[in-house]
């Protein structure tokens, strides 16, 4: 008697529907993988969650209106157990961390060969992790330093942007020498020397995307 082959259920989120058309062809491939619904955006994909209770979630970092790891982070409040693999195009460290903080199991690139993205749902629809070499040693980095605070965060907004101190002050209602302070913590958190590799860095690093410069 050969043995049951176990079945996923998968859902899969991305807004485009080229993409989840292909991933659909994928996975359906594989013995035991069943596509049972796909959403286009986080509300859709909360309730499709919600009514179809996969037994994985696929889902994109860049959705319409919100994140991937915000609608995750919807999801696990429904369900703590829920099981999640963001698949992505974003290799940024700050995307992967924001994810692992969210509550995924895995994280993948979708330039990633086909029997890793295979690999990649069969784990974590599974209930285990699933983060390629380069992927978890992103992931360790940005464990050993500390986060931005949210004003740090606009403070570096601004320096990306271009804004010298006074400019961040009048643009974010500061005092001068508060801005210098938020500079010196925002240099220290991401180990920089100076404004421009600070703002190198978080670029770099996805802490700052570049439309998100004022």
């Amino acid at each position: 008697m050969k043995p049951s082959v176990e079945n996923h259920r998968i859902l899969l989120v991305d807004d485009h529907f080229v993409v989840r058309l292909g991933l659909a062809d994928l996975l359906s491939t594989e013995p035991g993988f069943d596509v049972v619904g796909e959403a286009s955006d986080g509300d859709e994909a909360l309730e499709l969650f919600l009514q179809l209770k996969p037994s994985i979630t696929v889902i994109d970092f860049d959705l319409p209106k919100t994140t991937g790891p915000e609608v995750v982070k919807k999801i696990r409040q429904h369900d703590a157990h829920a099981r999640v693999l963001m698949l992505t195009v974003s290799t940024a460290e700050e995307s992967i961390w924001r994810s692992v903080e969210a509550g995924v199991g895995g994280y993948v690139v979708k330039s990633a060969p086909r029997d890793e993205i295979i690999q990649a749902v069969r784990e974590v629809s599974c209930g285990r992790d699933f983060f390629p070499a380069e992927i978890a040693k992103k992931i360790l980095a940005r464990r050993r330093r500390p986060s931005l605070s949210p004003r740090e965060n606009d403070v570096l907004r601004c320096l990306v942007s271009g804004l010298a101190n006074k400019e961040i002050a009048d643009h974010l209602g500061l005092a001068e020498p508060t801005v210098k302070m938020h500079l010196v913590s925002i240099f220290e958190k991401l180990g920089a020397r100076d404004r421009t590799q600070a703002a190198m860095l978080a670029l770099q690093r996805g802490l700052i995307a570049p439309n998100q410069s004022i």
